[in-house]
């Protein structure tokens, strides 16, 4: 349900472009160079000559006694550059290789020694210099520990750690719908450190059963918050590194029925900045904190008919861009309507720095000497990405950046001073490509290698995407994009897949080289005679507006199901389509909407393959369905109107449900009601669940192969490919 980090869509395997997100490059501080790993070594390049130099080569990487050198998972500098801290010997943790070894390189001395060598193996996470380059801090078993790196000497922060009482990192609920992982931060003059402490102690667990890997079930309890439920306790406390006491914020309000998603030093080491969000989400507070008292005080506050934003940047709870040495940020809200960037201050003034009935995608870089700043936005086709800057002032007007003939998606990772940048574009016939950039003039450093000579290199593609924009009845213009077959005869009637999420979390119809493509199907759709279609209707997070996205409020279920039903009528209309052969599919929050359209619309769709679906919205966690649909005891018919449970017994098509029974975010109890639902009304189905995998469903030797083509050949037989 929510997106990010092979997140509870699987749409990763669709959505998103291979190579586009790859790994990037880590700017130095001053902006004129960058390092980047390459195998087991780590190089420097230098701007914008390109020059590269071998910083850490791989001899330097390997412990005493062994003869291989470490595989490094990633690494990070220290302010002064003179050390590194490489991670390695990762582990998953719910969605990400978040624990694992650390070891600091010293680059002058080549001393090359491991961190926590009192702890388990691969327990340690988020390990950080201290900005001065002495120490390290990091979390093992749930408390905060600092290593003195001159000594060796380990010393806890905190003691009071359980799998329950979580010091420094977050419960399930809060790294799943906040992408809260990182809970502790350095003071900037480091002597102290601020953390999260999360009580999970009066949440109930969810007891999953490994069946699998012993003769005898295990029981393997997460912490969850079902919807309906209180949130896990929360607070931030601020430790002082010498005398290890820690002295806890005073942030007003019940801590069961509130949240504090984001949490940073206040551009200085006397105080800190929260975010904390009421239970509902409707209202954002900012408030400072002495770190000497515990004082909180709110200096900035908004709200929203719906929910507001965490307002996140890069996709992680880290950070806070600050300007004049601390004394204001730069803030993001759609309180005029748009997704727009504001300037406030400590005191609580604010500024508009973007104008316009635009929103503004993502904040990117800026640069207070050149008064300029950097954001991807796309006010004219919602399907596509540029780069656009203005002045940080508020007083210029929006300027795209990225050239006019390269028509599609871009991504930007630009350097700390905006003069350079890494730049990828893709679209529906352009596949990933990447060039650097010298800025604002957005110039390639080598022509030959640019993304336009690359492009020109490449082959043409075989299915080609159309973009459409469909009216429906209800008078709301959608998005959507469609494949027709390579042999195409518009007398002949071809049946058509869609390919569906339409939540809050995700758009699927985007301008990219994944558009069209499906990674569930074994061969190629379009070859085979299939019109494939994907469409995102209101309250996809698409660059529409506020009132587009959030018109979803409270009905999950049905608004954002019937503008998929009510388009695909519209394009039912062609002669081309066969209406006896329409099927539609989808993986976690596009399972449910799958299902949904199965049983709201029979007399449109015949077939639908729903995989780890939420079949009934009262089983999921709090935080993404109390945000979007309010809590159940104040409208708890909201939640079974939207739920596929409900209308289970108007099923009369072909269906086949997929479901891992080691699902720990969309739980296996899902894929149960409905299948009783099912059977109280003798609808007959087909049903796959697979054994102790999780929501991705990947685990295990050969369940890729399977799922594909357990699919390929249920869309096949139900509904035929080829014209007709």
């Amino acid at each position: 349900m929510n997106k990010k980090h092979f997140t509870k869509l699987l749409l990763i395997l669709i959505l998103i472009p291979a190579g586009l997100f790859a790994q990037g490059i880590n700017w130095d501080t001053d902006g004129t160079s960058y390092t980047l790993l390459e195998g087991s070594q780590i190089s420097r390049v230098s701007l914008p000559s390109l020059q590269k130099t071998t910083i850490v080569t791989a001899d330097l990487l390997i412990p005493k006694g062994q003869t291989k050198a470490l595989a490094i998972r990633s690494y990070a500098f220290s302010e002064d550059a003179k050390k590194v801290l490489i991670y390695t010997n990762s582990k998953r943790v719910w969605r990400q290789d978040t624990r694992g070894d650390y070891w600091v390189l010293n680059l002058a001395t080549k001393e090359f020694k491991q961190l926590g060598k009192t702890m388990p193996e691969s327990s340690l996470m988020f390990a950080k210099f201290s900005p001065d380059g002495s120490k390290v801090a990091y979390v093992s078993k749930h408390n905060i520990y600092v290593e003195d790196l001159a000594t060796n000497k380990i010393k806890a922060l905190t003691k009071d750690g359980t799998t329950k009482l979580i010091n420094g990192t977050f419960d399930w609920v809060y790294e799943e719908e906040f992408d809260c992982r990182d809970g502790f931060r350095w003071s900037p003059d480091s002597k102290s450190v601020a953390y999260w402490q999360i009580d999970a102690n009066t949440i109930r667990d969810y007891f999953m059963l490994n069946t699998t890997d012993s003769t005898y079930s295990q029981i393997i309890p997460v912490e969850y918050p079902k919807v309906g439920e209180k949130p896990s306790a929360c607070k931030v406390g601020v430790v002082d590194i010498a005398t290890a006491k820690t002295i806890w914020m005073k942030v007003p309000g019940e801590s069961t029925n509130n949240y504090i998603p984001k949490m940073e030093w206040a551009g200085n080491s006397s105080e800190i900045i929260i975010q904390q969000l009421p239970r509902k989400q409707n209202e954002t507070k900012l408030m400072l904190c002495n770190i000497k008292t515990g004082e909180a005080k709110t200096f900035y506050s908004e709200s929203d008919k719906a929910w507001v934003n965490v307002n996140n940047r890069g996709g992680e709870s880290v950070g806070w861009d600050w300007l004049k040495n601390g004394k204001d940020f730069i803030w993001q809200s759609e309180k005029d309507g748009w997704n727009h960037l504001y300037i406030v201050g400590k005191d609580g003034k604010e500024k508009l720095i973007t104008v316009g009935d635009y929103d503004v995608i993502n904040l990117l870089a800026f640069d207070e000497t050149s008064n300029v700043i950097y954001f991807t936005a796309s006010p004219e086709n919602a399907t596509q990405q540029y780069l656009y800057k203005t002045t940080l002032d508020g007083k210029g007007k929006a300027e795209r950046v990225s050239p006019l003939n390269q028509a599609g998606t871009h991504s930007y990772n630009i350097s700390p001073t905006g003069k350079f940048a890494q730049h990828r574009f893709t679209s529906s016939v352009v596949n990933p490509v990447s060039e650097m950039i010298s800025l604002p003039e957005h110039k390639p450093f080598n022509e030959a290698e640019s993304i336009d000579a690359k492009i020109a290199k490449q082959k043409p593609r075989k299915n080609k995407v159309e973009f459409l924009k469909i009216k429906t009845e209800d008078n709301i213009t959608v998005d959507a994009w469609m494949v027709k077959p390579y042999d195409f005869d518009s007398t002949k009637k071809y049946p058509i897949v869609f390919m569906v999420y339409t939540e809050p979390a995700s758009a699927t119809v985007k301008d990219t080289y994944s558009a069209g493509s499906n990674g569930l199907y074994s061969g190629d759709m379009a070859k085979d005679g299939y019109i494939y279609v994907s469409i995102d209707g209101r309250g996809t997070p698409s660059p529409k507006g506020r009132e587009w996205r959030k018109a979803i409020y409270r009905k999950i279920g049905q608004i954002n199901i019937r503008d998929q039903a009510m388009a695909a009528k519209e394009l039912l209309k062609n002669k081309y389509i066969d209406p006896t052969r329409v099927a539609v599919h989808g993986w976690s929050g596009g399972g449910s909407t799958t299902l949904n359209l199965l049983f709201q619309y029979p007399e449109i769709y015949q077939t639908g393959i729903a995989v780890a679906a939420v079949a009934n919205q009262l089983s999921y966690d709090n935080i993404y369905q109390e945000r979007y649909m309010g809590i159940p005891q104040e409208n708890r018919e909201d939640f079974v109107n939207g739920s596929p449970i409900t209308y289970a017994k108007n099923l009369k098509g072909n269906l086949l449900y997929i479901h891992g029974t080691g699902d720990d975010n969309v739980h296996y109890q899902n894929a149960e009601q409905l299948v009783n639902e099912l059977i109280k009304y003798n609808k007959q189905f087909q049903f796959m669940a697979y054994p102790n995998r999780s929501h991705g469903i990947y685990e295990g030797e050969g369940t890729r192969a399977h799922l594909n083509t357990l699919f390929t050949n249920y869309l096949k037989q139900y509904c035929p490919p080829g014209g007709r």
